[in-house]
């Protein structure tokens, strides 16, 4: 009998022990591939290197980030399809790149099909920000601005058929304005730009654009969110300034193939959420311009995948946007 006393609270500490090792045993001893759809510096590069750190330390095993930027995102969601459907191989990105590119190109995936969303991590609002040359220092003196050179004036973006030219089309039409889209291959070579002076504004990420605001680098005119940003809470939102229609703001979190077994989706999930639990990654997300955002389950990010998909399928319609533009 005492034997079995014994035995008992061995088997009882190891089946404990199967059921918390959930997070450890969602990969391999392999390496993980983490695929970014966004050039270095990009703001899901910024996410997926914190994300990438720490999901690390939590299963001692490496985590290789693998930059893929152009295409809006095509070419690493094809990156992504072509890997085995192991689990081994997932990508950081924000949702929108699941609900552009497929609208103006024959992407050769389909988003509400191909890929499955897991887990998302942060949110990123997007934000309209200008060159210092811009002689404004707020919206109504930039619109002003802009309506006193027509056909002089462009706005940036970081590709064609993504949210970053849709704000720009939608405040194009709603104020009146006669700005010239150029597209850029992913954030930082636009932001360059309009630092330059070369192009007064564009829409951009809150996260590559905070430190060059803090900087001086940029000029800021308007948050494209409902909701003002805590880490800008002086800054009005687009839609306390008449614009209403320019709200764009993103979940940043993992996904995988939709080949890969439920069982691993869930495993991800796990380590996905634990990470993004962390403290270190909580701060160091927020101190460049994100928000929380790990409250939605698997089938209701596919939802909002949904959702967002019919939204911008319905501005490409009214703008007629094309890859060529």
């Amino acid at each position: 009998m005492k034997k079995q006393t014994r035995i008992l609270p061995q088997l009882l500490l190891a089946i404990l022990s199967m059921m918390a090792t959930p997070v450890v045993m969602a990969w391999t001893d392999k390496p993980v591939k983490m695929i970014v759809p966004a050039p270095p510096g990009g703001t899901m590069d910024v996410v997926a290197r914190i994300l990438a750190e720490q999901i690390s330390a939590d299963i001692g095993q490496p985590v290789i980030i693998d930059n893929k930027p152009g295409a809006g995102g095509g070419i690493a969601v094809h990156a992504l399809m072509a890997a085995p459907a192991d689990g081994q191989t997932i990508m950081v990105t924000a949702s929108n790149v699941l609900t552009e590119i497929p609208l103006v190109m024959k992407a050769g995936f389909d988003p509400l099909k191909d890929v499955k969303p897991v887990a998302s991590v942060t949110r990123s609002t997007m934000v309209l920000v200008g060159s210092p040359s811009v002689p404004a220092q707020d919206l109504k003196g930039l619109i002003a601005y802009v309506k006193a050179n027509p056909g002089k004036l462009s706005f940036a973006s970081y590709s064609t058929g993504t949210s970053s030219q849709y704000a720009g089309m939608i405040f194009n039409q709603k104020a009146g304005l006669d700005l010239q889209h150029v597209p850029f291959p992913g954030s930082p070579p636009a932001l360059v730009q309009v630092m330059a002076g070369q192009i007064p504004v564009m829409f951009d990420g809150i996260a590559t654009s905070l430190p060059q605001i803090k900087g001086g680098k940029l000029k800021i005119f308007g948050v494209a969110s409902k909701t003002r940003l805590a880490q800008l809470p002086d800054v009005p939102t687009m839609a306390e300034q008449g614009f209403p229609d320019i709200d764009f703001n993103n979940w940043v979190g993992t996904v995988v193939a939709s080949g890969v077994p439920a069982a691993m989706v869930d495993k991800i999930n796990a380590a996905t959420l634990k990470a993004a639990s962390a403290p270190k990654v909580k701060e160091r997300l927020a101190a460049v311009g994100f928000e929380p955002d790990t409250g939605l389950t698997a089938g209701q990010l596919a939802q909002s995948v949904k959702a967002e998909y019919d939204r911008n399928a319905a501005i490409v319609k009214t703008f007629n946007i094309k890859l060529n533009q």
